[in-house]
């Protein structure tokens, strides 16, 4: 039986890795908070806790009930596209119209207050409906075949997301050296904003 368990929680493991790993707006924030060194605890534990939460219900069977409720993605997929959208044109024009005394160091004046990145996180995570899909609806429905060893596969899922959040937010930091530079800014800010505008879009004509 124990090794059922740890097969089934490697799998979740496994399974959470892959989905959390690809590149999307939540995972470019996250990069960004840990380059600059700033309120990393909070977001990576708001990712981290989000995603258990969202897998729990989505092993505990909630993913039937928002499938049978899909006005309720679409006015997520609205809200979270324009919110998106708003972010990625804020980073664009930080590529645009860069500043230089705020780039060169990790916490400058760019980093903003600790609330307003936890805010932002916490839209960026609760808005996005690929979160759902993802943990409540894909996520769920796998543990679902485990039967009996379902919570098993949702822990190991779970442990991936703190795994890689923790992960990715605090070894930005080790980037530091790159990211002194203002141009390699305007590369991070670049990426952030194509990857928001795309994601923002998306969502927004897919509503």
């Amino acid at each position: 039986m124990t090794s059922s368990i740890l097969a089934a929680v490697l799998a979740g493991f496994g399974t959470g890795l892959s989905l959390i790993v690809a590149i999307g707006a939540q995972n470019a924030f996250v990069l960004r908070q840990g380059a600059r060194r700033h309120a990393v605890l909070a977001v990576v534990a708001i990712c981290a806790v989000s995603d258990a939460v969202l897998i729990a219900l989505g092993v505990a069977g909630v993913g039937a009930v928002v499938t049978a409720w899909p006005a309720a993605l679409t006015a997520v997929g609205l809200v979270g596209g324009a919110f998106l959208l708003g972010y990625g044109f804020l980073a664009a024009r930080r590529v645009l119209r860069p500043d230089p005394s705020a780039a060169l160091t990790a916490g400058g004046p760019e980093a903003g207050s600790a609330r307003r990145a936890v805010l932002t996180c916490l839209a960026m995570t609760w808005l996005n409906p690929h979160v759902y899909l993802d943990t409540v609806l894909l996520l769920g429905s796998l543990a679902s075949d485990r039967g009996d060893l379902r919570w098993a596969f949702g822990v190991g899922a779970a442990l991936a997301s703190l795994g890689w959040f923790f992960t990715l937010g605090f070894g930005a930091r080790l980037l530091s050296g790159v990211l002194s530079r203002p141009k390699a800014w305007r590369v991070l800010d670049g990426l952030v904003a194509a990857t928001m505008l795309a994601m923002g879009g998306m969502l927004v004509a897919g509503a």
